[in-house]
């Protein structure tokens, strides 16, 4: 196991882990921005957004940044002058969203339905997708919390969290951007997710106890493990050689409710960090590959 080291502290909730144009990016939840910070831990506040919990970002084949806001369904896009627009209308989708990539031929995917507390036997999460042309279809339904998403170097697959579930779950990606063949990637507990070049994900998780951010290849095996000093949220491998793990924790508890978690995180002391660590396979695979 590798020992992370601190790069930044002083966050309320790091989510939405991206490497891109030289920085990590995230989404500061519960304080309602996005941030910026590079190898020595210089942050940077990129723009403040008009939602509360949850929200993420991806980026536009173009550049523009995309940042969903969940609560209110809506997907934004930064303008060249700072100012967020409607990027597409969202409100038919069922449930509020909450995680997003996309992928190296410019679809959109969100997912959404992260319910705290459904009714026994339903998952109702859902993953939508938004293809470049603008339409949006609804291409997978039955998900339990649906989390981080990745999508493959070559475009062909596309990998969420389940968290209430446990496991990592795989899609074939048709031609018109559509989800089939669905199948358990891992049987792991997993949130913000990202891929390197041998086709493993990297996830948030705990074992034996203990809060940990797991290596895992398709099948469940783990093939590395790095404490962490709190719960992990997300994760994103940058860096000038791709081989920096970027982990961002908070001081939850797994004891707790989530609603009481929710609030002693935002209303009391700064407990986010950022870590660092560095990990033997680059990346690949979206996001994280600009």
């Amino acid at each position: 196991m590798s020992q992370p080291q601190v790069l930044a502290t002083d966050l309320v909730i790091g989510e939405s882990a991206r490497w891109h144009a030289g920085r990590l990016w995230l989404s500061n939840w519960g304080a309602a921005e996005v941030l910026t910070f590079d190898l020595e831990g210089r942050r940077e506040l990129m723009t403040k957004v008009p939602t509360t919990i949850p929200f993420s970002i991806d980026w536009l084949p173009s550049g523009q940044l995309l940042i969903v806001a969940g609560p209110e369904q809506r997907l934004l896009r930064q303008e060249p002058d700072g100012s967020l627009v409607d990027h597409a209308d969202l409100t038919a989708l069922p449930g509020g969203l909450n995680e997003i990539v996309v992928d190296g031929r410019g679809t959109i995917y969100v997912n959404g339905g992260a319910d705290f507390h459904p009714d026994e036997g339903v998952a109702p999460g859902f993953i939508a997708a938004i293809t470049p042309d603008g339409a949006v279809h609804q291409v997978a339904d039955d998900i339990a919390f649906p989390n981080g998403m990745c999508v493959t170097e070559d475009n062909s697959t596309l990998i969420i969290a389940e968290s209430f579930a446990a496991k990592l779950t795989a899609f074939n990606i048709t031609d018109d951007g559509g989800l089939d063949n669905r199948r358990t990637f891992a049987e792991v507990l997993a949130d913000g997710i990202c891929m390197d070049a041998e086709g493993a994900v990297w996830t948030p998780s705990w074992l034996d106890n203990e809060p940990c951010c797991v290596r895992v290849a398709e099948g469940g095996e783990v093939l590395d493990r790095i404490p962490l000093d709190q719960s992990g949220f997300a994760c994103a491998l940058g860096g000038p050689d791709r081989r920096t793990l970027f982990m961002l924790t908070a001081d939850w508890h797994m004891g707790e409710g989530f609603m009481d978690n929710l609030s002693r995180l935002t209303t009391g002391p700064r407990t986010g960090h950022v870590l660092t660590a560095t990990v033997a396979v680059p990346s690949a695979g979206w996001p994280n590959h600009r």
